[in-house]
Formats: structure tokens, sequence, C-alpha cells
């Protein structure tokens, strides 16, 4: 087994140190072993790690719910049917998501057609919205109370 300082495994695994040492303090990696000199001492097994952990996020998933996922791989009652489980949850998470950005999509295309109508600011839909009374006031400088009992 190969013993790497931090700056070899962040190299090895396309991350910052600091990102290393973030992980440690969040409990998504153990705390390395420490040589005499103070410096963190890595076995191999950590780019591996960091590797999923890259992946899990690509996949979606906060550091919470990869730490969760880590857990699992060291209980022995786990099955892939609890893997699979919180993938599926991601899952429909994510297409809620997709459903609110296609929704928002759609707004801002309206916004941008009635847009392309119009020539005044005051007309503006994106000031508009869906309520047509009301439009924002015109930017005012704050005034101080002295200036006000002038």
């Amino acid at each position: 087994m190969l013993h790497l300082k931090i700056g070899e495994i962040a190299r090895q695994a396309d991350v910052g140190v600091e990102t290393i040492r973030y992980y440690e303090r969040q409990g998504l990696l153990a705390p390395p072993l420490r040589r005499p000199s103070g410096y963190r001492q890595y076995d191999d097994t950590v780019v591996a790690r960091l590797s999923l952990i890259r992946r899990l996020k690509d996949l979606g998933f906060t550091l919470a719910e990869i730490k969760e996922l880590l857990g699992l791989w060291f209980d022995t009652t786990t099955r892939c049917l609890h893997v699979r489980q919180r993938a599926e949850h991601k899952l429909a998470d994510i297409q809620t998501k997709i459903a609110s950005l296609r929704q928002k999509s759609r707004s801002l295309q309206r916004i941008i057609r009635q847009c392309e109508r119009r020539d005044s600011l005051a007309d503006c839909p994106l000031w508009t919205g869906p309520d047509e009374n009301v439009r924002p006031g015109p930017a005012r400088a704050p005034t101080s109370k002295h200036a006000r009992e002038r």
C-alpha cells in the first residue's frame, strides 16, 4: 500500500488540496495518519474514494447525501435496494427541478416575445409581471431625516 502526501492525492484525484481537507472535516474522508513531521499520510484508496465522491456529485447528490451513501458501504446490512431507493429519490428531486426550470423557461420566453412588441421601458413585461398594475417606481436616492424635515 502506497503512502502519499496530500498534494499527490490531490493531483491523482484531480481535486484541490483544500477540497480534501474540507471532505475530511465533513467526515467524507477518514482522518489520515500523520508522519512524524506532521504531514498527512494517505493510502492510495483515497483516490478511489475521491473519484466516487466526484461521480456522486456529478449525479446531483449533495455532500450530506454522499456521506450517507458512503456510510451504507460500511453497513453490513445494506443491500443494493437501499442504495437504489436513494438514487430513485434523487431522480425524483431532479425531475421536479427540471419541471420547475421548464416552467421558468416558458415564462421567460413569453416575456421575451412580449418585449419584442414593446418600446417603452414602462411597458416592459418583465417589470409588469402577472399584475399589470404593479410597476417599479423610479429609483430614488435615500433621503436623510434632516432632508425630510426641511
